[in-house]
């Protein structure tokens, strides 16, 4: 049987177990582990399993993990997440029609700074923001859809768990993968806001208008929460780009801040501490499983020589770069649409990666653009993940109104995806600085 036959079969089988809820850790093992059996037989593919384990043990990197986790499940228990709308609540007081929405958007691109997971920061932020919006008269449409939007934030402005698992996955430089989204993450945060804006004047009935503008102390008080968060977040980040601490240190640093700032304010009790705490150990073990499962179907894909292959085909069809690019993306996007984040992001990057490579574009640029990109899946049917959450945590809204109004901010998706392929410098430009 030829190499290629082999990879079609594994990755027809890996897709079919994932649409039948096979755990994705579990389906990237067997096909990468029957894949490998198949190509080199059994007793070389027990060979390469027992040396995955051993890779990761041994791998200081994968120790960032959970120290990230551990700091969005303290920020998430503390309940930041209503202090930060309050104040982005505070700063667009009485700045037009939409403000709530807008301040909804902006509350969640501050806690995806010190959370990194879009299901946590929507499952959060639609039980803060949602209620306020519908009491204040605001569509459920355009209420659902700037949280739904929001949430995607989480993944894109670090530190964020799946630019984590890229950088692990294609090897590259978490700082730089950082140093990267930061850019792209302000500017997707700005068009979401900008739809917000549109939105309002193409359907002023989804929207009332904005309150009056509230007193300077009042307004003062409520910044409190997000001079904080910000505090962590130039405190973690920034620490890594002055060479201060090494990525690891500073999710330890941002962990142990968050805690001391969530204690200090009585915001979170010891005891819901240690609850985070056995919260990041059960997660940390499930992305561990799901790394393991990685790597193995990874070294199975450099087996088989498909991404070397790919490359010579595209290097043979004579397409442009451009036209290349494009359908990469198409193929994100339609895959988005039944895949989750993390199961995209693991099952094509030891494909595609040396594709984009061969075309000139930079690793660390990919990884943004993967995100960007799996983001738009978080937000469309049938398995946006971002949509179900909203509708668990508010049961009156209608799937369907979640994801008509969701649909909307696809477009401020599409203009981030454009604007780094025309000018990938936006992503490269911070980290050329390190």
């Amino acid at each position: 049987m030829s190499a290629e036959l082999v990879a079609l079969l594994a990755f027809l089988g890996l897709l079919a177990a994932i649409g039948l809820r096979v755990p994705i850790g579990a389906a990237l093992f067997g096909a990468g582990f029957l894949g490998t059996v198949a190509l080199d037989g059994f007793p070389r593919a027990a060979v390469a399993l027992a040396a995955v384990p051993k890779e990761m043990v041994n791998g200081y990197s994968f120790s960032v993990v959970p120290l990230f986790v551990l700091m969005g499940a303290i920020a998430a228990r503390a309940g930041l997440s209503r202090e930060l709308y309050e104040a982005a609540r505070a700063l667009g007081r009485g700045r037009g029609r939409g403000s709530l929405a807008s301040a909804t958007i902006g509350a969640c691109a501050l806690f995806g700074a010190i959370c990194g997971s879009s299901v946590a920061t929507a499952a959060t932020m639609s039980r803060v923001s949602i209620p306020e919006m519908r009491r204040a008269g605001y569509a459920d449409a355009l209420s659902a859809g700037a949280v739904a939007a929001g949430g995607t934030l989480g993944i894109l402005i670090p530190p964020s768990v799946v630019l984590v698992v890229y950088g692990l996955i294609a090897q590259q430089s978490l700082a730089a993968l950082f140093a990267a989204a930061l850019l792209p993450g302000i500017l997707l945060t700005l068009f979401c806001i900008l739809v917000v804006w549109g939105i309002v004047r193409l359907r002023p009935g989804w929207a009332p208008p904005a309150p009056a503008s509230e007193e300077g102390r009042g307004r003062l008080a409520r910044l409190g929460a997000a001079w904080q968060v910000l505090g962590i977040f130039a405190l973690s980040l920034g620490g890594i780009y002055l060479g201060w601490f090494s990525v690891t240190e500073a999710a330890a640093v941002g962990a142990g801040a968050t805690a001391a700032v969530a204690l200090a304010g009585r915001r979170l009790s010891w005891r819901g501490l240690l609850a985070a705490i056995e919260e990041s150990v059960l997660l940390s073990a499930s992305l561990f499983f799901i790394f393991l499962g990685a790597l193995v179907f990874a070294r199975f894909v450099a087996v088989t020589r498909l991404p070397a292959m790919l490359a010579e085909w595209v290097a043979a069809s004579g397409l442009p770069v451009l036209a290349v690019m494009a359908l990469i993306v198409l193929f994100f996007l339609v895959l988005g649409c039944f895949l989750e984040t993390m199961s995209m992001v693991l099952v094509t990057v030891p494909v595609l990666l040396p594709v984009v490579e061969a075309l000139g574009f930079h690793p660390v640029w990919f990884g943004v653009l993967i995100v960007v990109v799996a983001e738009m899946g978080l937000i469309t049917p049938p398995v946006g993940m971002n949509l179900f959450v909203i509708r668990a945590a508010e049961p009156g809204i209608p799937l369907s109104t979640i994801a008509y109004g969701s649909a909307f901010f696809l477009l401020a998706h599409l203009a981030l995806v454009a604007v780094l392929v025309l000018a990938p410098g936006v992503a490269m430009w911070l980290p050329s600085q390190l």
